[in-house]
Order: C-alpha cells, then structure tokens, then sequence
C-alpha cells in the first residue's frame, strides 16, 4: 500500500471511530475563555491574565490599535487594549490571537506546510473582517461582530492541523504537495467541525467550517459565511470565473461590497493592509 493510501486509510477509520486526536486550544486561550465566562470577572483581572502570555499580549496590542476598533489614539499597555476591546468580545479576539501557535511542529517540513496554511488563513481572515469593518458602519444594529467573524476566520481551516500532524507519521507523504492538498480537501472540514465541538465553540462556528466552500449551500440573507467565502474569492480559492462572479454580485446584492470591483479599490487595499498587520 503506497504512503498516500495509508494516510488517507488511517485518516477514515480514525475519524470513523473517533479516534483522530485533535488539537488543544493553547492553555492562555483556555485560561481566558474561562475567565470570560466567569460573571466576576473584570477588566483588571482579564488585563492580568492575558498579560501573562507575551504573544497574546502583543496580539491583543495589535488589535486594540488596529483600524478595525477604529481608534486614533494609541493603546500601550495590556490594560488599555482590554479596556478598548471590552469583555463582551475579548473571548473571541484572545482565542483567535492565540490560535497561531498551534501552526507549529518541530519536524521541518511539516512546520513548513503548516506556516504556509496559517498564512493562507490571515489572507482569507484579513479580507473577511475588512469587509466586516464596513458592513458594521452602514449597518449599526446588526446582529454580527468583529470578534466573531475574526474567530471564524481564522479556525474555517482549521482541520489541516489533525491531517498534517498525522501525516507527520508518514514523512514520504511530504515528497508530493499535490497529495497533502488532496488530503485536506478531502478531510478538513469534517474533522476541523469535529475540532470546534472538542473546544465547546458554538455551533455557528461549526457551520461555518463544514460549509465555506461548500457552494451548494448559499444562504439568502447575510451570513458570516459570505465574509469568509469573499476572503476565498479575494484570494482565487474558487477557480470558477462564474462562481467569483456569482458570489460578487449576491454580495453587492446583500450590502456586504458596494460594487463588484471594491475589493480592487485603494480604499479596500488600505483596510486590507491594516487588518492584515494585525498578525504579522
């Protein structure tokens, strides 16, 4: 049996059974989402704990200075950021923030691909809450929010981390992209919705991971799917020339793009820049 037929056989019957291990969210990100849920908690004791992780502090800096909050002024301690995030969404935006170290594998090559799908997922994620940014102007008492859609993005492909980390066991696997490509098609949405259970996120995000880029399902009215799918079209995931055109015009129909050709504006490219800094 060749290395690819092995991989794609343990993959099935481990999903089969249930038996894939999944990865865990990073101990701050837990630490924080408990805390959040916690109806004494403040912002003082939020600023403490998120302190205590460099990165996530950095992150959260980024965020709270970003465009996306819309602010002049310029935040630099931890305290500050939180009280410019607020509590209401700093589950969501520490949990997204912290999400980027488990991109990580000490073999090489794995790391690489895993590198190199944390990049795609800020690309699509960065387009997603730009567009988002605007929608919130022009629609002020709408239901979505910034943190919700930044999460979502960010985890709509997390299922390659199970799928890499197995093939790990397989290093003759890594000598052909084209295969590991072929893999995470196949399996990333089923087992990244499987993740999302593990972690007790909501079921939206769930739906979102197993529909993204799944065109057979196209909700009527505003959904956070359309965001993360625009990131997909932004960025050329969707080949089809009539299904980018397809996704557009319902955009521009549904109020989430002024036009067709927005997202090839300097004013997009501008908002894109900044949420896009937000990670790096």
């Amino acid at each position: 049996m060749s290395a690819e037929n092995a991989l794609y056989t343990i993959l099935v019957e481990k999903i089969k059974q249930d038996t894939l291990v999944l990865p865990t969210l990073p101990e701050i990100a837990l630490k924080v989402r408990k805390a959040a849920d916690d109806p004494e908690i403040n912002l003082g004791m939020m600023s403490d704990i998120i302190a205590q992780d460099p990165a996530l502090s950095l992150g959260m800096l980024k965020v709270a200075n970003s465009v996306v909050f819309g602010r002049t002024i310029k935040v630099e301690t931890v305290s500050q950021a939180v009280t410019r995030i607020g509590l209401t969404q700093i589950k969501s935006i520490a949990t997204a923030m912290a999400i980027e170290q488990m991109f990580a594998s000490k073999n090489v090559t794995v790391s690489e691909y895993m590198q190199k799908s944390w990049n795609k997922t800020v690309d699509i994620a960065a387009v997603a809450i730009s567009l988002m940014t605007i929608y919130l102007k022009r629609n002020k008492h709408t239901q979505f929010t910034l943190d919700t859609i930044t999460l979502a993005a960010l985890i709509h492909n997390i299922g390659v981390l199970p799928i890499l980390t197995e093939a790990e066991s397989h290093p003759e696997v890594f000598a052909n992209p084209a295969f590991i490509q072929q893999a995470i098609i196949k399996f990333a949405n089923e087992i990244g919705a499987e993740v999302t259970k593990a972690w007790d996120f909501p079921e939206e995000f769930t739906e979102i991971i197993m529909a993204w880029n799944d065109l057979s399902v196209l909700p009527k009215e505003v959904h956070y799917l359309d965001f993360v799918r625009a990131g997909a079209v932004y960025h050329e995931i969707f080949k089809s020339d009539s299904t980018r055109d397809i996704l557009l015009k319902s955009y521009v129909t549904k109020g989430i793009l002024p036009d067709v050709d927005y997202m090839a504006s300097e004013e997009f490219e501008s908002l894109l820049t900044e949420a896009r800094a937000m990670f790096s």
